[in-house]
């Protein structure tokens, strides 16, 4: 067993990170507040594999989305997924949301396609939202369908198949309405379709032309935007698209700009060597509000969980230092398999609060300062100084101002759920 810290010391420790912090400007209690009222958005398909609780009543096909690994006890249903995601909250402090896709739709065994799905197959997870008050958020499943065999969905060149998924995203959007009404706060609603081609196609024009109007029949459909907020992501490649995806970054970032449409970045869905915090400045000259998907790129897209690396301190640095934390929704987005998936949402999302919290940690006015007087080394310097300031005793305090176990000793409880739990299903 990990010890746990006593609260004298964490307050003791407190105590000295903040008088550490006050003698270079910054208030640590005024950045535990503002973390306090950040939420982060857990995307359910950690949980199970991005399996979902379909009813099929045909083979499943149609890739977009893998999960590799075998650790063993994935829910298997929603009333397990629903457990395990209080579990990983139970030791995640602050404010958090919970992030569904459209197959994880409870239809009490009977067969219910993507076009005809409704708020009532949502019901149960509407009735968790509000008694554990844990906003939901929304996104069409494009994938793992006979009608995406081909990989094309809403860029599809058959007519028919189009329809099919544009009355699918539509029916998503009148469940994203119906759960923020349920919530009281906006449900954020992910577009993103897994369309390309393998290999060197002909007409890259057609199907992208396509792509638009299919969005804008779906979103011509009046949706109360005080419920339902819309964010169209891209990509740079997928499994069974690697030379051509339809919803690029360039699509997307064209479409959110000529529409009243979210842009959702994420991380791990361009270039190897490109990183989205450069980018962030730039889409807030022209819209209003961004989304963010936050993973972990190994070799590209690989949705690793989220540690506290230099990216994730250089995603949340651009958006603090730009004032646009008000203006960011936060989500998640890995996948493995391979380990303790409780753990992996914990690791993931506090990883995610520390990294935001080293950037509202950071004395932007005297860096900023630095930089406009030409003084680059003492820029340089301070940056790298604030690497070994006490970080972790503020985050302990966040933990303890929610009664989480702080340090390490949250481990214990995973290892006790790992063992009472998962490995008894």
């Amino acid at each position: 067993m990990l010890p746990e810290l006593p609260r004298e010391q964490i307050e003791k420790r407190y105590d000295d990170a903040r008088s550490q912090f006050r003698a270079i400007g910054v208030d640590t209690d005024k950045a535990l507040d503002t973390l306090s009222n950040v939420p982060i958005s857990l995307h359910c398909w950690q949980g199970d594999d991005v399996r979902g609780f379909e009813v099929h009543d045909s083979s499943v096909s149609g890739g977009g989305i893998m999960a590799t690994g075998n650790y063993p006890g994935p829910a298997t249903d929603a009333t397990m997924l629903r457990q395990d995601a209080e579990k990983a909250m139970s030791l995640i402090p602050g404010k958090n949301r919970f992030n569904l896709h459209a197959i994880y739709a409870e239809t009490n065994g009977k067969v219910v396609d993507r076009d005809q799905i409704g708020p009532e197959h949502f019901a149960r997870w509407m009735d968790w939202s509000k008694k554990r008050n844990i906003p939901l958020d929304f996104n069409p499943t494009f994938f793992a369908h006979p009608k995406a065999n081909d990989g094309y969905t809403l860029s599809h060149a058959d007519a028919g198949i189009r329809r099919f998924w544009i009355n699918h995203d539509k029916a998503c959007r009148r469940i994203a309405e119906a759960m923020g009404r349920n919530q009281g706060t906006p449900c954020v609603v992910n577009h993103w379709a897994p369309d390309g081609h393998k290999d060197q196609p002909v007409d890259r024009k057609g199907p992208r032309q396509r792509l638009m109007q299919s969005l804008d029949d779906i979103f011509a459909e009046s949706i109360d935007p005080a419920f339902c907020k819309d964010a169209v992501e891209c990509k740079l490649f997928g499994i069974g698209s690697e030379d051509y995806v339809v919803g690029s970054h360039e699509f997307y970032m064209g479409y959110a700009l000529t529409r009243k449409i979210m842009l959702c970045l994420d991380m791990g869905h361009f270039h190897p060597t490109e990183t989205i915090h450069d980018k962030i400045s730039s889409i807030f000259c022209f819209k209003n509000e961004l989304l963010l998907h936050v993973s972990r790129a190994i070799r590209w897209d690989s949705d690793h969980v989220v540690i506290l690396n230099d990216d994730i301190r250089n995603l949340f640095q651009q958006i603090v230092r730009g004032d646009y934390l008000s203006k960011t929704n936060i989500a998640l987005d890995f996948f493995d398999a391979s380990i303790n998936r409780i753990g992996a949402w914990v690791v993931g999302t506090r990883a995610a609060k520390k990294g935001l919290l080293c950037a509202l940690l950071e004395p932007t006015a005297m860096l900023n300062d630095f930089e406009n007087n030409g003084d680059g080394a003492m820029k340089l310097a301070m940056l790298e100084e604030l690497k070994t300031y006490p970080v972790g005793a503020v985050w302990d305090m966040f933990c303890l101002k929610y009664g989480m176990p702080a340090g390490s000793s949250w481990i214990n409880s995973m290892t006790s759920y790992d063992r009472d739990v998962i490995r008894k299903r």
